[in-house]
C-alpha cells in the first residue's frame, strides 16, 4: 500500500514537471533572446573557430555537439525565470501546489529538451550531409541527455538570482560559459595548457562533455587527457547536474524572502 502511494506521488510530481516544461516550451522557445543565445550562438562560435583548422567532419561534429548542448541548455534558465518574474507569472507558479524542487526540475527540463532537439538536428546534418560516422551511438545518447541536464541546471543558477531583468544575469552567465569554453579543451588540447589551466579544466563540466563526445563520435578520447574515460565523464556530468540544483534551491528561497 505504501509502495502504491509512493509511486502515485512520484507520478504526480513527474506530471507537474512535464506541465511546467511544456508551458515554457510553447511560450518561450521562439523568443528572440532564446533564439540568439540558445540556437545561434553555438553555431556562430563553432564556424568562427573551425575556419582553416582542417578538421574532418567527424571531429567537427564532436566539437559542435559539445558546444551545442553546453550553450543551448544553459540559455533557458537565465532568460525565462527573470522574464517571468517581471511579467508576474512566476509568483503563480510558486503559489501552485507543487514543491520548489519540482518547479526547478521543470525549468531544468526546458533547457534540456531544447538542447536535445538542437543536438539531434546538428547530428542529422553531420551524418546525412557531411557523412560523419558515430562510433558508439549509445554513449552519444547518454552524453547528450546527461550533458543537457547538467548544463541546463548550471544555467538555472543564474536564473535564480533575485532580479526581474533578464539582462542582469545574461552577461555574467555568458562570461562564465565563455570562460568554461576556453579551459575545457574544446579548442586548446589539455596537454598544451598550463598546469593551472589543466586543473581548472577538470573542474569544468564541459571538459567531460567534450571528452564524452570524442569517445562517442570518434571512438577515442584525448590522448593528452589520460585521466578521462567515458564512465568518469558520465558520472561527473550526473554529479555536477545534481550539485547545480542545490544553489538554485537556496537562491530561490532567498529570492522569496526578498520578494522576488
Amino acid at each position: 500500500m505504501k509502495d502504491n502511494r509512493w509511486l502515485q506521488r512520484l507520478g504526480d510530481e513527474l506530471a507537474q514537471v512535464w506541465t511546467v516544461t511544456v508551458k515554457d516550451m510553447k511560450i518561450y522557445y521562439l523568443f528572440p533572446g532564446m533564439i540568439m543565445t540558445g540556437l545561434l550562438s553555438p553555431f556562430f562560435m563553432f564556424f568562427s573557430f573551425s575556419v582553416q583548422r582542417g578538421m574532418g567532419a567527424t571531429q567537427g561534429i564532436a566539437r559542435l555537439l559539445a558546444m551545442t548542448i553546453f550553450f543551448t541548455a544553459a540559455a533557458a534558465g537565465p532568460f525565462i525565470i527573470p522574464l517571468e518574474r517581471r511579467l508576474g507569472t512566476y509568483d503563480r507558479l510558486l503559489a501552485a501546489p507543487m514543491s520548489l524542487l519540482t518547479l526547478l526540475l521543470g525549468k531544468t527540463a526546458v533547457g534540456a529538451v531544447l538542447s536535445i532537439a538542437v543536438s539531434a538536428v546538428s547530428l542529422a546534418v553531420g551524418v546525412v550531409i557531411f557523412g560523419a560516422s558515430i562510433a558508439q551511438p549509445w554513449l552519444l545518447a547518454a552524453g547528450v541527455l546527461l550533458g543537457s541536464f547538467s548544463f541546463s541546471a548550471l544555467g538555472l543558477i543564474f536564473g535564480s538570482i533575485p532580479t526581474r531583468n533578464p539582462g542582469d544575469v545574461a552577461m555574467p552567465s555568458l562570461l562564465l560559459r565563455w570562460g568554461l569554453l576556453f579551459v575545457s579543451g574544446v579548442f586548446i588540447p589539455l596537454g598544451e595548457m598550463a598546469p593551472v589551466a589543466q586543473a581548472l579544466a577538470y573542474l569544468s563540466p564541459l571538459t567531460y562533455a567534450q571528452d564524452l563526445m570524442n569517445h562517442a563520435v570518434l571512438g577515442r578520447g584525448a590522448v593528452t587527457a589520460p585521466l578521462l574515460n567515458p564512465w568518469l565523464d558520465l558520472a561527473a556530468l550526473l554529479l555536477m547536474g545534481a550539485l547545480f540544483l542545490l544553489p538554485s534551491v537556496k537562491m530561490h528561497q532567498r529570492s522569496r524572502k526578498l520578494g522576488y
